[in-house]
Order: C-alpha cells, then sequence, then structure tokens
C-alpha cells in the first residue's frame, strides 16, 4: 500500500483535507516523471480531469448565484477563476510546490514551480477529495480556497486580448497579429515568450509558461504602451 509521508499527510490535514485512502493523495501529487513503480506509477492526471470539471461546475454554481450577470460576463469571470494560472497561484498559496513528487530532471528543470505542473496537480488534489469525501466536501473546499479569487476582480476586467481586437477595430486598425518569437525548457517547464503587432502602430512582447498565458501578457503590454 502507498504511504504518504508523514510530513505531506499533516500539511493535507493542515489544509483540511480528509485522507482516508493514502494511495488517492500519493496519486494526485505524483507528476509523470516520478521514477515509482507499481502502485506509485499512477501520475496526477486522471484525478486532474475529474478535478477540472468538480472546479469549473463549482465555480459556476457560485456565479450563478452571486448575482444576475448575463452569460457573457459569467463566462469571461469562470474562464480566468478555473485557469491554469489560477490554480497554480492557489497551489503556490498553500504549500503544493513543497510536496509534488516529481523525477530529479523534473524538479531541476524547475518543475515544482511550473504554473502548468501546479495548475495540474491542483486540479487532481480536487480530483482526490471528491473521490474521498464527495461533491459536498470538494466544493466546499474549492470555495475556501478560492474565496479571496471569487470576491475579488479575478475575471472581471476584458481580457486584454479581446480589449486589443476591439482597440484595433475602434481604431480602423488591422487585427493584431500574435507570434510565438521563443520557445525554451522542457515540455513540463517551457517558456513561450510572443509578440503582438498591429501594422502601422507597433508591437510589443511578453513572456510566460504557457502560449495563452503570453499572448494575454503581451496585449496587456500593447495596451499599456499604445492604448
Amino acid at each position: 500500500m502507498t504511504a504518504l509521508s508523514p510530513a505531506t499527510l499533516g500539511w493535507l490535514e493542515h489544509q483540511g483535507f480528509t485522507v482516508t485512502t493514502p494511495a488517492t493523495w500519493v496519486e494526485a501529487l505524483t507528476h509523470g516523471s516520478y521514477n515509482g513503480s507499481g502502485a506509485d506509477a499512477a501520475d496526477y492526471q486522471r484525478l486532474e480531469f475529474l478535478g477540472d470539471r468538480v472546479l469549473g461546475l463549482s465555480v459556476a454554481s457560485w456565479l450563478f448565484h452571486a448575482g444576475d450577470a448575463p452569460e457573457g460576463k459569467l463566462s469571461q469571470r469562470l474562464n480566468a477563476l478555473v485557469s491554469g494560472t489560477t490554480c497554480a497561484r492557489i497551489a503556490r498559496s498553500i504549500g503544493v510546490p513543497q510536496h509534488i513528487r516529481l523525477g530529479k530532471q523534473a524538479r531541476d528543470d524547475g518543475g515544482a514551480d511550473s504554473d502548468k505542473i501546479l495548475g495540474d496537480v491542483m486540479e487532481a488534489l480536487i480530483g482526490a477529495c471528491f473521490i474521498e469525501n464527495g461533491f459536498d466536501a470538494a466544493q466546499a473546499m474549492i470555495y475556501r480556497l478560492w474565496a479571496n479569487e471569487l470576491d475579488g476582480d479575478v475575471g472581471k476586467a476584458k481580457h486584454p486580448k479581446s480589449a486589443l481586437q476591439e482597440w484595433a477595430a475602434g481604431n480602423r486598425r488591422a487585427p493584431p497579429l500574435y507570434e510565438v518569437t521563443d520557445r525554451s525548457g522542457p515540455d513540463h517547464a517551457a517558456r513561450f515568450t510572443v509578440q503582438v503587432s498591429v501594422r502601422n502602430v507597433g508591437a510589443a512582447e511578453a513572456t510566460a509558461t504557457s502560449k495563452g498565458e503570453a499572448e494575454r501578457l503581451a496585449a496587456k503590454a500593447f495596451l499599456e504602451r499604445f492604448g
């Protein structure tokens, strides 16, 4: 039977997770690069798949009951609140990086601080909570960990890419053009540099751990410079 280390078990319990089947939580914290065998070989991908759906439904329900915003605004906030960037931010806030099981190379490459990995593990922990304790417990945990995000401004402002698209149209400019100018690092800790340009106006560049986030940051930088 797979066992959790005392430190990780104590951390999970401190975070409010109820652990009854240790192997489920070990799986949620195990990256595909980890060199285990037998039960240890399972990684977090299946639990991540499940947790992603539990998170989406929980946040959608909260948003629906929180006010009377139209569908477009609800979708905008939902996408921001369940994004990999937000999940990674929550993961860091509760100390997930210290407990991820990574292979040596992945850890040396900075995998424990990768937005992609942290976001995936956060969703896997939600999936583990659902498997262990049911939907109500998982939803309550999400509402507790996401409290500041739900009550804050995440997703309320227009997405920078949409704002830039509208700015270009409103100023009778060509649509923004996004181009990946550099990609570095291994797949689990990749860095993307994206340049966005508008013909006869200028360009801006940004780097992030995903292509989508780099595009968002580049659009934001463009608007700050030229908008």
